[in-house]
């Protein structure tokens, strides 16, 4: 991966016992994220299950809520340069 790819990674992590599970992923593809939340859920060869799925999308969605709310209180910069007449 690129520098810039790596900086603009985001992730969840789900420390479970002795096991860590780390999902790391662009903004913008949270929808793939989810995705394999969800067939990481039903491999039975893990010990992630639904439960973790759900908590982890929780965090997402909490996570989007923020920036959202970021995003929409941070003052916009002026776009139009002031003139006098």
């Amino acid at each position: 991966m690129t520098e810039k790819v790596q900086q603009n990674l985001r992730q969840l992590v789900l420390k479970k016992g002795c096991e860590k599970y780390i999902f790391r992923y662009q903004p913008g593809s949270e929808d793939t994220l989810l995705d394999a939340l969800v067939c990481q859920a039903k491999d039975s060869r893990t010990t992630f299950d639904w439960f973790d799925a759900a908590v982890l999308s929780f965090k997402l969605t909490q996570s989007l809520i923020i920036e959202a709310d970021r995003l929409l209180n941070d003052p916009q910069p002026e776009t139009v340069e002031p003139f006098e007449l």
